[in-house]
C-alpha cells in the first residue's frame, strides 16, 4: 500500500524542486561558460554564439577579490564551526542537567535564531558602534578593551564581530539538536562507566561524544553550510568594506565590479556551490564513519 502511494505523494515535491532549483541550476551552469551580461549575450544572439568556454573561470582565479573573499570565508567558517559546536553542546549539557524549567531555558537559548537577515546585522551594528565602542569598551567606557571597539571598521576585528553575532544566533538552534541527542542516550551507559571507575571527563569523551555522533554530523553539516553562505550580516556590518567580503557578497558584487559581467558572477557561484558541496559531503562521510565505529 505504501509503495502504491509513494510516487503520487512525492511527485509534487519533485516537480517543484526541478522547476525551482534543478532547471535554474543547469541554466546557471551553462551561462557560466558564456559572455552573459544579464539581459543580453555579448558577441552573439544566444548562449552558444556567446560561448567563451572556461574563460570566465580563468578570470575568477585571477581575481584577487575572489581569492581574498575565499580565504576570509574559510577563516570565518573554521572559527564559527568550532565556536558554535562548543557553545551549543555546552548549552545542551547545561539544559539537560536542569531538573526544572527546562522548556524555559530551551526557548530562551533558541530565541535569537528567530532573528535573521539584515535586521539581525543592523541590530548588532548598532551594538558594536554605539555600545561596545563607547559605553562598554571605549577609551572612556566601563572596561577599555581596544579589540572590542570599532569592530566593523577593521579587517580582523570584523571576523570577531561576525563570529559573536553568528554564534549568538545559531548556538540555540544547534542546542536543540544536541539536547535531542542527549535525551536518546541511555543512562545505563553512564552507570556502567561509573562502575568501571570512569570519571566525569572520561564519561563525556567515551560515552557522550560517541553516542552524540549522529547529532554532531547534523550540526557540523548545518554550521558549515550556513557559515559559507553568510550574506546579510556581512552586508549590514561592513558591506564588504575594509576588505571584509565573504564569498556570497563577493558573488553579489561581481556584476558591479566587472561592468555587468554576469557570466563571471555565475562562474563564481558554480565554484561556490562545488566548494560547499565538496566540504559538506567530505564532512558527512567522515562523521558517518565515526557513527558506525560508535
Amino acid at each position: 500500500m505504501y509503495k502504491k502511494w509513494f510516487l503520487p505523494f512525492i511527485a509534487p515535491a519533485v516537480i517543484l524542486f526541478t522547476l525551482v532549483v534543478g532547471i535554474p541550476f543547469v541554466i546557471g551552469v551553462l551561462y557560466s561558460f558564456s559572455a552573459w551580461r544579464g539581459v543580453y549575450f555579448k558577441g552573439g544572439d544566444n548562449l552558444f554564439e556567446a560561448w567563451v568556454g572556461f574563460d570566465n573561470y580563468a578570470k575568477v582565479f585571477r581575481n584577487p577579490d575572489f581569492l581574498n573573499a575565499l580565504g576570509y570565508t574559510v577563516t570565518f567558517t573554521i572559527m564559527a564551526v568550532i565556536a558554535i559546536n562548543v557553545f551549543a553542546l555546552a548549552q545542551a549539557l547545561l539544559v539537560n542537567a536542569l531538573g526544572r524549567a527546562v522548556g524555559f531555558f530551551r526557548a530562551t537559548f533558541f530565541l535569537p535564531n528567530l532573528l535573521g537577515g539584515l535586521a539581525l546585522g543592523y541590530i548588532w551594528l548598532f551594538i558594536y558602534e554605539n555600545i561596545f565602542s563607547t559605553t562598554l569598551f571605549g577609551p572612556d567606557g566601563l572596561l577599555p578593551i581596544d579589540l572590542l571597539t570599532n569592530m566593523t571598521q577593521d579587517h580582523n576585528k570584523n571576523l570577531l564581530a561576525m563570529l559573536i553575532m553568528f554564534v549568538w544566533q545559531q548556538a540555540g538552534y544547534m542546542m536543540i539538536i544536541y539536547t535531542t541527542g542527549l535525551a536518546n542516550i541511555s543512562q545505563d551507559y553512564y552507570e556502567a562507566a561509573s562502575i568501571d571507575g570512569a570519571n566525569a571527563v572520561q564519561r563525556f569523551f567515551h560515552v557522550t561524544v560517541p553516542m552524540l555522533m549522529p547529532s554532531i554530523t547534523i550540526v557540523l553539516f548545518m554550521t558549515l553550510a550556513n557559515s559559507f553562505k553568510l550574506l546579510d550580516p556581512n552586508v549590514a556590518l561592513t558591506n564588504g568594506e575594509y576588505d571584509t567580503r565573504m564569498l556570497a557578497l563577493q558573488i553579489l558584487r561581481v556584476p558591479k565590479d566587472t561592468s555587468n559581467n554576469y557570466g563571471v558572477a555565475q562562474a563564481e557561484a558554480v565554484l561556490f556551490f562545488l566548494i560547499v558541496a565538496a566540504i559538506s559531503i567530505t564532512q558527512v562521510i567522515i562523521t558517518k564513519r565515526k557513527e558506525v565505529e560508535a
